[in-house]
C-alpha cells in the first residue's frame, strides 16, 4: 500500500485553518461517508477536515470481495486484524500528518479520528506517533495490535486525549470488545473519555454533539 497514493476529500470550515482532523471511514465505505458531519460540528477555530479513501483490497471475512479497507480481517469470530495491513495504513496516516504539518498545522493541532476500522487505525497511529497530537477520536472500534502497544507507545502521547464511543447494540464490533480496549488503555494510564449510546454500528446525533464538545476542548 502506497501512502502517497491515498486520495482524500477535504473540507475547510474557514480560510487558513490552524487545526486539522484526519477522519478515516469504516470497512467498505469511503471518504464521503463522514464528510457531511463537518457541517454539523461547530468549532471556534478554522479546521481542515481530511477524509482519506482507503485502498481497494480483498477482505477475507467477506469472501475475498474487493472493497475499500484499511486492513484485511481474517477471522469472522474475533475479527482478527491483519498486522501488515494495519501497519501499512499507519504509515499512510503518518504521511497525512506530515502533509498537514507541511501546510502549516502544528502537530498539537492535529486530531486523528476514525469509525470502525478507521478508528482502529487512528488509535494505532496516534498512540505511536512521535510528536504530541491534539487527540484521537475512536468511534465504534477497538484497539488493534494490543500486544505491541506497551513496547511501541510514544512517550509524547502518553497524555493524549482519547474520545471513545460505542453502541451498546453493535452487532459488528461487540460492545464488550470496545470496553476491553477502553479498560486496557486506562490501565496504561491513557486519558480516555468514554461514551456509550443505544445504537448499533453507527453514529447518532447525541454522539455528534458530544464530539463537538470534546473537539472544542482539545482544540482550545
Amino acid at each position: 500500500m502506497s501512502s502517497a497514493a491515498l486520495e482524500t476529500l477535504e473540507i475547510e470550515t474557514a480560510p487558513h485553518p490552524l487545526a486539522s482532523s484526519i477522519w478515516l471511514h469504516g470497512l467498505g465505505a469511503d471518504g464521503n461517508d463522514f464528510a457531511p458531519r463537518a457541517d454539523e460540528i461547530q468549532l471556534p477555530v478554522a479546521v481542515r477536515y481530511v477524509f482519506p479513501h482507503a485502498p481497494m483490497m480483498p477482505v477475507s471475512i467477506n469472501g475475498g470481495y474487493v472493497m475499500r479497507a484499511w486492513y484485511d480481517i481474517t477471522d469472522a469470530a474475533v475479527r482478527r486484524e491483519d498486522e501488515d495491513g494495519v501497519r501499512a495504513s499507519q504509515r499512510s496516516m503518518e504521511a497525512l500528518i506530515a502533509r498537514e504539518k507541511s501546510r502549516g498545522v502544528a502537530a498539537g493541532k492535529i486530531i486523528l479520528a476514525g469509525f470502525s476500522q478507521g478508528g482502529a487505525i487512528a488509535l494505532q497511529t496516534g498512540l505511536r506517533h512521535g510528536e504530541r497530537l491534539a487527540g484521537v477520536m475512536a468511534l465504534s472500534t477497538y484497539l488493534p495490535l494490543v500486544d505491541t502497544l506497551a513496547a511501541e507507545a510514544s512517550p509524547a502521547n502518553r497524555d493524549l486525549p482519547i474520545f471513545m464511543a460505542h453502541g451498546t447494540a453493535d452487532p459488528m464490533i461487540p460492545f464488550a470488545r470496545a470496553q476491553a480496549s477502553r479498560d486496557l488503555l486506562m490501565q496504561q494510564s491513557y486519558a480516555v473519555e468514554w461514551h456509550e449510546y443505544r445504537m448499533q454500528h453507527s453514529v447518532c446525533p447525541q454522539e455528534i454533539a458530544d464530539i463537538g464538545v470534546w473537539l472544542r476542548r482539545v482544540l482550545a
